[in-house]
């Protein structure tokens, strides 16, 4: 038995080569696991379920449906970039929406799963906007907007973090400590996976005399053309990386 973990794919349809690599992968290695998670921040925006000017919204929930028909059961975490995915495009991709945190089994290993920008608790200015915009009231007010004066906003939002960022020490915009030992601690210290922070690594921690494992996830990348992506394959009991091209 084989599961998956992805995140951080940031598709859109400027970057066809990533794309690509995507298609591929749900073509092909994709169908040899029983379960695929999704960590979030699959898209690199989304503006809403009823987005359908964006081809590659309703391909992708097509190439996802047809991979859950071959018998992967899909599962998806929000991200700080898709956490507007809501119920139609889970019908639509045959896939079930996870709450934040998540802890499922592998094996006898118990995992918890998040995205990972929860524990990004330095970046104070981030946290702060992230718990107005993922309050239900935000988000019903925010989808009862035309869908190009959403578009539009998410633009200008895109442009001010990209600014925000360049200002931003790395280890800011990086996993706190504590806050990775309270999350871990509050679950009785499993395996934790998590992306968001494009830190790709696997570090061992101490919490309470326990050592803990914490896999961050790769972020998949497209410079010049060139793609690279990534998977975290759980098989007869262990964690590998594999790339993707």
């Amino acid at each position: 038995m084989q599961v998956h973990f992805i995140s951080d794919l940031h598709l859109t349809v400027d970057r066809p080569a990533l794309t690509a690599i995507f298609e591929r992968y749900l073509a092909g290695p994709a169908r040899d696991a029983e379960a695929l998670y999704i960590l979030g921040d699959l898209y690199e925006y989304w503006a809403g379920d009823d987005d359908h000017e964006d081809p590659l919204n309703d391909s992708l929930a097509n190439q996802l449906a047809a991979l859950a028909q071959n018998g992967t059961r899909i599962h998806f975490m929000p991200g700080n970039r898709d956490f507007l995915i809501g119920a139609e495009f889970a019908r639509r991709a045959r896939l079930d929406i996870l709450p934040e945190p998540t802890l499922i089994r592998l094996g006898t290993q118990a995992v918890l799963l998040c995205h990972g920008d929860s524990l990004c608790t330095d970046d104070t200015a981030y946290q702060a906007f992230r718990a107005q915009v993922r309050t239900q009231a935000y988000q019903t007010q925010f989808l009862g907007q035309p869908l190009v004066a959403r578009k539009q906003f998410i633009a200008g939002i895109r442009q001010k973090s990209e600014a925000a960022k360049a200002g931003k020490s790395a280890e800011i915009m990086d996993a706190n400590s504590d806050a990775i030992a309270s999350l871990l601690r509050s679950h009785n210290y499993p395996l934790l996976i998590h992306g968001h922070t494009h830190r790709p690594a696997r570090h061992q921690i101490e919490v309470d005399g326990h050592t803990c494992e914490r896999w961050v996830l790769a972020d998949w990348r497209e410079s010049e053309g060139k793609a690279q992506g990534e998977v975290l394959v759980w098989a007869d009991g262990v964690l590998s990386r594999q790339p993707l091209e």
